[in-house]
């Protein structure tokens, strides 16, 4: 296993994390797409929800715009060079209740796709011992180019809910390399946080 990755919080405000390699190796329950070590930020507002609960969000899907983060600031996580952007993915209702259920049975169509169908519009930054990958960001919002220098919070797109995503939030992982990829573990600060933890930068 490679040395941990160390990482700066890509954004500002509050977040809950979700799908955390502290509670469980594979963090999203497999190993395809270098994913095994890879973590979820659900942004949330004052009171720690995503969007307001009703009858409707358990029977329907809803748009993206009613949750709290959808279009929240993404920064760059480390120093390093841009060596992928994609930002043309629509962003999708999100799901939750029982429209997650009939989600939930289109998963295998968008693996079966491969990873772009997965991560939706993205970003993906090389530090040179790792690239770091910015996933489900805002169609449009990406504002950054193929071959750019960032540097450690600099803005680079924004929360969306594009790909593979039942409702706004950014997913983050990071790899060895950009062919035959293999998953590279990550930290922030004195570790990682684990699921259901509020970080509030």
């Amino acid at each position: 296993m490679n040395d941990p990755l160390d990482l700066d919080y890509p954004f500002t405000g509050r977040w809950l994390v979700q799908n955390s390699p502290a509670d469980r190796v594979p963090s999203h329950g497999t190993a395809r797409f270098a994913t095994s070590y890879a973590i979820d930020f659900v942004p949330v507002d004052e009171s720690l929800r995503s969007a307001r609960l009703s009858i409707e969000s358990l029977l329907r899907p809803e748009p993206p715009e009613r949750f709290a983060g959808f279009g929240r600031p993404v920064t760059a996580p480390v120093d390093g060079t841009v060596v992928a952007v994609h930002d043309s993915e629509p962003d999708h209702s999100a799901h939750r209740g029982l429209p997650s259920l009939g989600y939930a049975l289109t998963q295998r169509k968008r693996v079966e796709a491969g990873w772009r169908a997965l991560a939706g519009n993205h970003i993906m930054i090389d530090c040179g011992t790792a690239i770091v990958a910015l996933c489900h960001l805002q169609r449009g919002s990406t504002q950054v180019q193929l071959g750019d220098r960032v540097r450690t919070g600099d803005q680079v797109g924004r929360c969306g809910n594009s790909g593979n995503s039942t409702e706004p939030h950014l997913h983050l992982q990071a790899f060895d390399s950009l062919e035959g990829a293999s998953a590279v573990p990550i930290r922030f600060g004195d570790g990682v946080p684990r699921n259901g933890t509020l970080v509030h930068v």
